[in-house]
């Protein structure tokens, strides 16, 4: 497995990433996949405190009770569960981050998190008392870094300038390409890592029916969805051709994925393992999807 820094942190962070939401409800089970993701190479697992109501960072803290210098735990906040169970609203305030890391640090049974990022985020939002609790928290030793999780290019560049941010999750796909624009440079500018999500495009790449997608027509996503199968043969799946597509940006740090099944998960260590995409098979998948740009939160 290959390492890289996260943005300008001291963090080490495997090139391919557990993204946590795709965990079930049994415990046992989780543990069993996420020990063998661990066993494996991968050493950073993203989770939420909106994922589940909790529940899903109370079965990865369980997992990894006991082993908690092993792994390079990110978690999320700013959505806040309603009373009554039947939503959530976005709160970014300093009190509710202040609240929230408390019931997050319970379920992961653990005294720090590795990356604490903002789930989300509007230009409108309080961002110097959002900045405020992220800080706060660090010097409190609770946080060790933190991070946004946002595709809106104005919310991005504010918290670069702003903040002492050491990355952001943002969705990138052969489908989704909008972060080309300016984000991506930007980042890989300030030396902000970029763990990216969705790189699968909700699995129109792999497997599932022809669909609209964004701004593409589902002829669109069809030839896309093809190009990636073309690259798939005996040494490398659709999968991994799709991963490997995102993992070769410059400015990417690691590639989150949402693995459910053990074959899922070999399926992602695999992408590390295959032969890379040449940069004439990722021109041909560049030819075949415009790279649209973002027409909101510019």
């Amino acid at each position: 497995m290959d390492y890289q820094q996260l943005g300008n942190s001291d963090l080490r962070v495997s090139a391919v990433s557990f993204g946590c939401m795709s965990l079930g409800t049994d415990d046992a089970a989780n543990a069993q996949l996420l020990h063998r993701a661990l066993d494996r190479g991968i050493n950073l697992f993203d989770t939420a405190d909106l994922y589940q109501h909790g529940e899903n960072e109370r079965t990865v803290g369980k997992a990894f009770r006991g082993m908690r210098d092993r792994v390079v735990i990110a978690t999320k906040v700013g959505n806040e569960w309603r009373t009554d169970g039947s939503g959530w609203d976005w709160n970014p305030t300093k009190a509710y981050i202040l609240r929230a890391v408390e019931d997050s640090l319970r379920r992961l049974q653990t005294d720090y998190i590795d990356l604490y990022q903002l789930h989300g985020g509007t230009i409108d939002d309080p961002i110097e008392e959002t900045i405020e609790a992220f800080e706060l928290l660090k010097q409190q030793g609770k946080i060790r870094h933190y991070g946004i999780s946002s595709i809106r290019p104005n919310v991005i560049r504010e918290y670069v300038r702003r903040s002492n941010i050491v990355s952001v999750m943002m969705q990138y796909s052969l489908l989704d390409r909008r972060p080309e624009e300016s984000c991506l440079a930007l980042l890989k500018q300030h030396q902000k890592g970029v763990l990216v999500r969705g790189a699968l495009a909700k699995g129109l790449l792999v497997d599932k029916p022809a669909r609209p997608y964004l701004n593409h027509e589902a002829e669109v996503v069809a030839t896309a969805a093809a190009q990636v199968q073309a690259l798939s043969g005996t040494t490398r799946s659709a999968a991994q051709a799709a991963v490997q597509w995102v993992m070769r940006h410059p400015a990417t740090t690691t590639a989150v994925v949402g693995m459910r099944t053990m074959a899922q998960l070999d399926d992602a260590l695999g992408a590390m393992h295959a032969p890379p995409i040449t940069e004439a098979e990722a021109q041909r998948l560049d030819a075949v999807v415009p790279a649209h740009v973002y027409e909101k939160h510019r």
